[in-house]
């Protein structure tokens, strides 16, 4: 069944675009979402459509519609998965590097939205098509936990947490170099890549018609400093894509292994001999992609209003790569 939302322009809400305005009334509706609703239609304003860029005025009256999730040809597919919970309202799924999370191009099968539907026959169809259930995302080669809600209710509840800073998420991520902080705010708009349009980057507004990014901010703590090394805790306060892989490139101190934000052949720490070098190397290299796990989630119950926290320990490979950072160079210094 359709669902209608009819929402009245504020004077405070003048002059804003119609696209900005539907995502940010709607519940559950990001940008993305709401300008595909309005190109299909499905957003009127005093009875008509606009455009996305339409610039509301006080008054009028919108009109949402929101119609069922569309069949998809989404197969289940028998991969194991490790669930950290589960009820009849979400899972929370410790997701292993190298599984992307929702089919796309490059990635039809073998994802964690295959995964999930051997275990659940009905997901939220609020993420779309392609992503049901899929409240936020982890990069393939990222691992650590994420949540899927089974249900709208428990989407809508668990996406505003997210969007309100409620919900939390920690990484542990293993950069490049020894910091110099104890703790960081790095608080710098992330939007595509000027020239490299499959990349992400900090960017700035300078004038109209630039490119513009979405506000980004992470939280990061240092745990150890590691000669060579540092071990970092990244809080989440937004979620963009690439988030903390951008922001810790942004600061001198890429993730080991990210192949994307880091320098293809990144230098060794001179300490080492030839023969540590090169087992080094190959500890980055057995990575197969960034040392960055989502260690930490915590939210409350979309249904009982619970405090739910699950915590999740670095997979095999990045676990390996720091406990040999430990073994063969003096810690500086730790939290």
């Amino acid at each position: 069944m359709t669902e209608q939302i009819e929402i009245t322009v504020t004077p405070e809400d003048a002059d804003v675009r119609l696209d900005v305005f539907v995502a940010s009334r709607a519940p559950g509706l990001s940008r993305a979402q709401a300008q595909r609703l309005i190109e299909d239609g499905n957003v009127l304003v005093g009875g008509a459509p606009h455009k996305a860029n339409y610039r509301l005025r006080p008054g009028e009256q919108i009109t949402v519609l929101i119609p069922p999730p569309r069949p998809t040809d989404l197969r289940p597919e028998d991969i194991p998965l490790e669930i950290v919970y589960q009820d009849a309202d979400l899972l929370v799924i410790n997701k292993p590097k190298g599984m992307t999370t929702h089919p796309a191009p490059g990635s039809p099968t073998g994802t964690l939205v295959n995964a999930v539907l051997a275990q659940c026959k009905d997901l939220s169809g609020v993420g779309g098509e392609l992503r049901p259930g899929i409240v936020h995302r982890l990069d393939k080669n990222t691992s650590g936990l994420i949540v899927v809600a089974k249900n709208d209710q428990a989407h809508l509840s668990l996406q505003k947490q997210i969007s309100e800073r409620t919900a939390i998420r920690e990484y542990l991520a293993l950069v490049w170099g020894d910091v110099t902080f104890r703790s960081a705010v790095v608080d710098a708009a992330i939007g595509r890549h000027p020239v490299h349009r499959q990349r992400m980057a900090v960017v700035q507004e300078t004038h109209p018609g630039a490119h513009r990014g979405r506000p980004a901010v992470t939280e990061f703590h240092t745990l150890e400093i590691l000669n060579g090394m540092s071990l970092l805790e990244a809080r989440l306060l937004t979620g963009r894509t690439h988030q903390v892989r951008v922001h810790c490139s942004f600061m001198g101190h890429p993730v080991v292994g990210d192949p994307v934000y880091d320098s293809p052949r990144h230098p060794l720490p001179q300490h080492l001999s030839k023969m540590r070098q090169l087992e080094l190397q190959e500890l980055i290299e057995n990575l197969k992609g960034q040392a960055l796990h989502a260690a930490r989630l915590s939210f409350r119950h979309p249904r009982t209003d619970e405090e739910m926290r699950f915590e999740a320990p670095m997979q095999r490979g990045m676990m390996e790569l720091v406990e040999w950072m430990r073994g063969h160079g003096e810690v500086n210094g730790e939290r």
